[in-house]
């Protein structure tokens, strides 16, 4: 992400636990940034997006079903969960972000607070 982008990312700290780190792509426009994550096989109700002061967590963990008669042999998921820390900045309104999960994709909307919005000056003629 760029230096100009209203999200930033931030180094895990504290945790103990190995997590993948979903790709993210983030979008900004006029009113907001639109951020999508890939988390495949994660259900909602394994989904946690948490905003504590400026700082959004992304966590999630893969269910993936095994037919109990069988052992895996071979697998390439094994790290079962996701994380991802970013850093808001302030221009943004934690207290307003919208999430939405659809297909593995998660998409969060996270407006522009008030003051940092664009605002059209009235000219008047004298």
């Amino acid at each position: 992400m760029s230096e100009n982008t209203a999200v930033t990312k931030q180094a895990e700290t504290g945790s103990t636990e190995a997590a993948l780190m979903p790709p993210v792509n983030v979008y900004e426009d006029a009113a907001g940034i639109t951020l999508y994550a890939d988390l495949p096989g994660v259900p909602k109700d394994k989904l946690v997006v948490l905003v504590e002061g400026d700082i959004l967590t992304i966590k999630g963990e893969v269910v993936l079903a095994q037919p109990d008669d069988m052992e895996a042999s071979y697998t390439e998921v094994s790290l079962p969960r996701y994380q991802r820390v970013f850093t808001l900045s302030k221009e943004l309104d934690a207290e307003k972000v919208v999430a939405e999960l659809n297909h593995g994709v998660l998409k969060l909307r996270i407006p522009k607070a008030e003051h940092a919005q664009p605002s059209r000056i009235e000219v008047k003629v004298a």
